[in-house]
Order: C-alpha cells, then sequence, then structure tokens
C-alpha cells in the first residue's frame, strides 16, 4: 500500500444552506493507493453529504463547530491521528461544548475495513459507538494484516462489554452494508481519494477542508478562527 501526505487546507462555501459548494483547493490530499474511482457527472452536495450515514454525535449536539471525520480503521495516517491528536482536540473543544464529532466511513484499503466499520456501527446499536471506535484503533497492527479479522472483531466487542449475541446477529446480517456504502459514496461526491480527511462546518455554515493528519495546530487555528468570526 503506497501513501502519501498532502498538507493542503482549503476553505469551501456552502451556498444557502448546504445546497451546493465549491472546494477552492488544488493541493494533493493523502493518497491511497488503490484510489477508487469517483462517480462520473455532476454531483449535488447537500447537508446530508456531510451529516448522514455517519456515527452518532460525540460531544453537544447544540455545539456551533461541526467536526466530520471520513476515516478507514485500517488507515495508518488515521491511527496517528487518533493516537497524537485526537485526545488533545477533543479535550479543549469537544468536552468544553465548542464542537461535535461525527465519524464517516470510507473503506478503501481492503475487506478487513469494511468488517472494522459494521463492527462499530453493530455496536452504536448498544449505545458503545465510540468506545469501540476506540477499541480498533488502540488495536492496530497495520493493513491487511488481520487484526480486525472477525474473530478479533468479537473478542473486541466482549472487551467493550457488548452482548454478544445481538453483535453477531448483526454482523452476519450485515446489517449496515448499506450505511457504509452510502458514506463512501459521500466521500466520493466530496472528490475525497484518500483517509483520513476533514470538513470543519462553522456557525455561519462555512466549511474548512482538511486533507490528511495534521497536528493538533492546525486544528486548532481553524476552530478559534471560527468561534472568533
Amino acid at each position: 500500500m503506497s501513501l502519501a501526505i498532502g498538507a493542503g487546507v482549503a476553505s469551501v462555501v456552502i451556498i444557502g444552506v448546504f445546497f451546493s459548494f465549491g472546494i477552492l483547493n488544488n493541493e494533493p490530499e493523502l493518497a491511497v493507493k488503490p484510489t477508487p474511482s469517483t462517480q462520473p457527472g455532476p454531483v449535488q452536495v447537500t447537508a446530508d453529504t456531510f451529516m448522514e450515514n455517519g456515527s452518532p454525535v460525540l460531544g453537544d449536539p447544540n455545539a456551533p463547530i461541526t467536526l466530520i471525520e471520513f476515516g478507514d480503521y485500517q488507515c495508518y495516517f488515521c491511527n496517528q491521528f487518533f493516537h497524537k491528536t485526537e485526545d488533545e482536540l477533543f479535550k479543549n473543544y469537544v468536552e468544553t461544548g465548542k464542537v461535535k464529532v461525527i465519524f464517516k466511513d470510507f473503506t478503501i484499503i481492503g475487506a478487513d475495513s469494511i468488517s472494522a466499520a459494521h463492527a462499530a456501527h453493530c455496536a452504536d446499536d448498544q449505545g458503545f459507538f465510540w468506545e469501540y471506535h476506540d477499541t480498533l484503533y488502540n488495536n492496530w497492527t497495520g493493513e491487511n494484516n488481520g487484526w480486525a479479522s472477525s474473530k478479533n472483531l468479537l473478542q473486541f466487542a466482549r472487551d467493550v462489554g457488548l452482548n454478544i449475541d445481538e453483535f453477531s446477529k448483526c454482523m452476519t446480517d450485515s446489517k449496515y452494508s448499506t450505511k457504509i456504502a452510502n458514506s463512501n459514496k459521500d466521500a466520493k461526491d466530496l472528490g475525497l481519494t484518500g483517509t483520513p480527511a476533514f470538513f470543519v462546518i462553522s456557525p455561519d455554515n462555512k466549511v474548512t477542508k482538511i486533507g490528511g493528519a495534521q497536528p493538533y495546530d492546525v486544528f486548532e487555528r481553524i476552530f478559534n478562527s471560527a468561534l472568533e468570526n
């Protein structure tokens, strides 16, 4: 798997109330090859493109800023963001009621990426999405090397304290296949080619796109600017 980081950060403006938007960014994002093909033809981006097909909201639902992360649980740089940036970011902005977070799947690395995403949503059935999400990243050991096997995902469910019968049925039924597929489509509609990728929606509906596992100060600057304005 070949990966490269693009450090470009760009703003996009929602016209009206999320009816359409333009990305003002010509710099590459984090690139993961092989890159999934983008759907041809014009794409209409709406509020649902950002908000639907994702996790439950983490933080105060009335927080003035929304952070949307598109990630893959097998992604090396997603794991780096989780361990190096997310803790401090959530402590200073989510726990203080300034930012709410939605995680969306962009499962581009392999079959285990889809299985891990399924498992997180099945955990959400029992109110444990974010605990399972954290457990996945805390058990990451690489890409396509088997750490997110069915056996391990079941053990993670036990570790989190899930009802195993309910979790197993959810997984066997592939209950969230459509949700994950739709989240992937949302990512492609937004022009994403890799993970992680972030969108920050400010109180005035201005959207800032952050490509790659950027350091804390990049998010801090964007959040503070949005709060000041």
